[in-house]
């Protein structure tokens, strides 16, 4: 049976991914210092190794027993705390991806999905962005993102130089929510769905920055994507990669058409039963009317699709978020 190890497969994203292997009859191995994750996240039948991708004995213990790729997901996903420390950033994303590919090289693992960012695009001139919009992260987090995709190109041609095999393909994701099982949630206090589910618990307002920007409701629109389509599209690219089929060297993961701040609110208001009227405060800094990515080549190769609405999405995140306070 097929073995991928997935690290950081005990966060968020990182567990479903780990849970849709399973489903496809992969065995999976998870890498994870917890930091982030938590233990009660691996699926039943994944095998957990607790540590970092800095630690390369716990790395090489991960990557042992006939390994045939890496979902690589670990890192430090943090836009804005990134700003701040932009040195644990390159430290967590940077350095531990290059520690992830040499013990690869070493232990002869010859393919790997990269876990990217729509940060890297920063803050685009287009509506509608594809995969050959011009890449100006913002920020250290989408900077190391981006050189996580060179470091991927950079292996791949050295690898064409010695003669030996490498494949590799990056998912840039765009906002992910959702949840695809009760068990798994996202617990991130920096990631939109979360944040409002916490201010409503405790009884305040969320708010919306700026309701004057040229689009259908005066509020940004931005992509939401479900976690359990994300990881669809990793089980998708790795069968691809195992069956040696090519791939484009990066994808857009997002929904061609975007949901508003609004229509997020409302779909937030139907989940909980909570009746609300979001405020309005001031437009922040940079904030583009609209950001949407095409998805056309990810459709075409890893059968992406939006197989969820955004009330949906929405929904399954409060399931999650209940069941874990039942």
């Amino acid at each position: 049976m097929t073995r991928w190890l997935v690290t950081g497969g005990a966060g968020y994203i990182g567990a479903h991914v780990a849970e849709a292997l399973l489903a496809s009859g992969r065995d999976v191995v998870v890498l994870d210092d917890l930091s982030s994750g938590h233990r009660a996240f691996v699926p039943d039948g994944a095998e957990l190794v607790e540590g970092s991708l800095l630690d390369r004995a716990a790395l090489d213990r991960a990557l042992a027993g006939d390994v045939a790729g890496v979902v690589h997901l670990a890192g430090y996903k943090y836009a804005g705390e990134s700003v701040r420390r932009p040195l644990h950033a390159y430290r967590q994303n940077v350095t531990a991806t290059v520690e992830l590919l040499e013990a690869m090289r070493d232990a002869d693992v010859r393919r790997i999905v990269f876990s990217s960012s729509a940060g890297v695009y920063g803050t685009p001139d287009v509506d509608r962005v594809t995969e050959s919009t011009a890449t100006a992260p913002e920020s250290p987090y989408g900077e190391t993102k981006l050189v996580g995709e060179w470091l991927l190109a950079d292996e791949r041609a050295a690898a064409a130089l010695e003669g030996r095999a490498f494949a590799s393909v990056a998912l840039r994701y765009f906002n992910v929510i959702g949840s695809g099982s009760d068990r798994i949630r996202d617990t991130s206090p920096h990631n939109l769905v979360p944040k409002v589910l916490a201010v409503l618990a405790e009884g305040r307002t969320p708010q919306i920055n700026g309701d004057d920007y040229p689009t259908p409701d005066g509020t940004n629109v931005r992509d939401y994507v479900h976690v359990a389509d994300v990881a669809l599209a990793h089980v998708a690219a790795a069968e691809r990669l195992e069956r040696g089929e090519p791939l484009e060297p990066v994808y857009n993961l997002g929904s061609g058409a975007g949901a508003s701040n609004l229509e997020l609110m409302r779909a937030i208001a139907a989940a909980t039963g909570i009746d609300f009227t979001p405020g309005i405060a001031p437009r922040r800094a940079g904030d583009p009317a609209s950001i949407v990515a095409d998805g056309t080549l990810a459709a075409r190769d890893l059968d992406w699709r939006m197989r969820h609405t955004i009330d949906a999405m929405v929904a399954s995140a409060w399931s999650a978020a209940q069941a874990a306070s039942a």
